[in-house]
């Protein structure tokens, strides 16, 4: 479960800086941000 999070939460940071790069600032900040707490929250929380 915790390998599944993370590679979610590292496709959610790469598909956010792509969106930046493509001029979609907002929705690329987003999508970074949620992909951290994502990654960051299976370390935190041990899942």
């Amino acid at each position: 479960m915790g390998i599944l999070m993370v590679f979610v939460g590292v496709v959610l940071v790469v598909a956010g800086v792509l969106a930046v790069f493509r001029t979609h600032t907002l929705w690329g900040t987003v999508l970074v941000v949620v992909g951290l707490i994502v990654t960051s929250g299976v370390n935190y929380f041990g899942l």
